[in-house]
């Protein structure tokens, strides 16, 4: 059994690259989560699918050691977590082509115009995240927020049809269906609210057509 330790991990230091699979030892098939909150996704896949890896990343501090400390108790020795700012990890220091999956769900909308900046989906992050996915790897996004749906698919519109091809957001072997909870915690609470949930999703084509530099 891992200890609490070996499951939140430190953040990377300026000017190294991580690739998710050494930190998963050497497991091929490695997903992330951004902003994994109390765990309650990977909870739930990590326990379904021992074979692969798994790494969340939160910026919460309280909320990302209550995350290791559940995947502890119930001995998951293919979870990693980070405590971190996402969209630096993933534009500066994610190896290239190293996730079979990223998951993004209900990341902060920063609602206010002049917030706007703070928000995960920026350009070179779209462009980062892109990269980091293998041939043929998926990316959910998921989120309450019209308006920022509405800001996160024009970010990704330069892609679509080259680097990424739209796919059906319901795929249950990464635990992703458009039907029922996920298990996230906002998610479950919005639901309970009655708010509209948004989803979306899409695989890296194998090419690398459309996916400049960051």
């Amino acid at each position: 059994m891992l200890t609490l330790e070996e499951i939140l991990i430190a953040p990377p230091e300026p000017g190294t690259v991580v690739d998710p699979r050494e930190l998963l030892g050497g497991r091929p098939h490695v997903e992330l989560e951004i902003g994994c909150g109390k765990g309650g996704f990977l909870v739930r896949q990590a326990t379904a699918n021992p074979d692969r890896g798994y790494l969340g990343i939160e910026w919460a501090n309280q909320i990302v050691h209550y995350a290791a400390d559940r995947m502890v108790r119930r001995g998951l020795a293919n979870v990693r977590l980070m405590r971190t700012d996402a969209r630096h990890f993933v534009t500066y220091h994610l190896a290239l082509e190293s996730i079979q999956a990223l998951h993004t769900y209900h990341p902060d909308p920063w609602p206010k115009k002049r917030h706007h900046k703070r928000r995960l989906f920026q350009p070179n992050f779209v462009t980062a995240a892109i990269r980091s996915l293998a041939p043929g790897a998926r990316w959910a996004i998921q989120t309450d927020h019209a308006d920022y749906f509405a800001w996160i698919r024009e970010q990704l519109a330069p892609h679509i049809g080259r680097a990424l091809e739209p796919v059906p957001f319901d795929d249950p072997g990464f635990g992703v269906q458009a039907d029922r909870t996920m298990g996230t915690n906002f998610e479950i609470k919005y639901l309970r609210e009655g708010r509209t949930i948004f989803q979306v999703a899409f695989r890296r084509s194998a090419g690398s057509e459309g996916v400049p530099p960051v």
